[in-house]
């Protein structure tokens, strides 16, 4: 008897663990809107397993929405706590981005890169409070009803839709809409990188939008970096092809980007946001602390 009640109990825990896994994607995918890294992603959905396994399947209904949640409240918990530690505020840092193959995003980034998420948005969620950016992130893109956000960040749900209201005011009022054609945005990407190699400070300007804005994250103590302005920019694009070595084509949250290497080894990662024909944002991470975490081996 005690041998068919383990063998019950680890058929049960599989059976539960199969049923975790079909949800893995969707859950990471929530965990690095509401975080911006993706190691800490990774655990707040291992947290999310962990709580799952402890309370066990029995009474769940809808186990995705469950799971939605709980990494939801994961997540809030650690915002709250990077706040409350006011140590390396992630304001003052890149997201991590997820790179892919310039001909298209594989499977393990597509739903981590779903929705026109690019770097340039989440750069925009940092900015936000906790609460404003777990009320969007869930309602918004994941379709989480307000009662069960607002049980989460505990307001009423009418507090909680204003939360949300606000988070996409901040979120709509920031850019253009990019440019979704991943052809037309190569294209220019391909155009400011032969500009930047023959030294064509006007060429540059014109691909630039007016107010383009440039952000740089070498990491350790020097901070982000935001340099305005298209004259500027381009200035800056001609400094950094003295310095530069190879580029490789690459996606970068989904959008058009280049991944810098020198003697083999990736030193940073460029992401472009096209609008209108022009360039409006570039971020770049070089943080030589940061990269090596970077899934960089679909680039071959």
């Amino acid at each position: 008897m005690t041998e068919s009640n383990e063998g019950d109990g680890m058929d049960e825990r599989d059976f539960l663990a199969e049923r975790f896994e079909e949800h893995r994607t969707q859950l990471k995918a929530v965990a690095y809107r509401m975080l911006g890294s993706l190691a800490e992603a990774d655990d707040a959905v291992q947290e999310a397993w962990l709580r799952l396994s402890r309370t066990g399947g029995d009474g769940i209904d809808n186990l995705g929405a469950w799971l939605t949640t709980v990494v939801g409240r994961v997540c809030l918990d650690m915002l709250r706590s990077r706040t409350s530690r006011r140590e390396s505020p992630f304001e003052e840092r890149l997201p991590d981005p997820v790179v892919g193959p310039a001909t298209g995003p594989d499977p393990e980034h597509e739903a981590l890169i779903a929705d026109s998420v690019g770097l340039a948005l989440m750069v925009v969620l940092q900015s936000l409070t906790p609460a404003e950016r777990l009320a969007f992130v869930l309602h918004d893109t994941f379709g989480v009803p307000f009662d069960d956000i607002a049980r989460i960040v505990g307001r009423s749900p009418a507090a909680t839709r204003q939360l949300a209201s606000r988070a996409r005011r901040r979120v709509r009022g920031t850019a253009p809409d990019p440019e979704r054609d991943p052809v037309r945005q190569r294209q220019v990407v391909e155009a400011f990188q032969a500009a930047a190699r023959d030294g064509d400070f006007e060429a540059l300007v014109s691909l630039l939008d007016p107010d383009v804005v440039l952000r740089i994250d070498p990491g350790a103590a020097a901070g982000l970096t935001e340099i305005r302005g298209a004259e500027k920019v381009a200035g800056q694009a001609l400094r950094f092809r003295q310095a530069s070595g190879e580029t490789r084509p690459a996606l970068v949250n989904g959008t058009a980007g280049l991944v810098g290497v020198q003697n083999g080894r990736p030193r940073s990662v460029l992401c472009f946001t096209v609008a209108d024909g022009r360039i409006t944002g570039i971020d770049i991470l070089s943080d030589p602390a940061r990269l090596p975490s970077l899934d960089l081996t679909v680039l071959g």
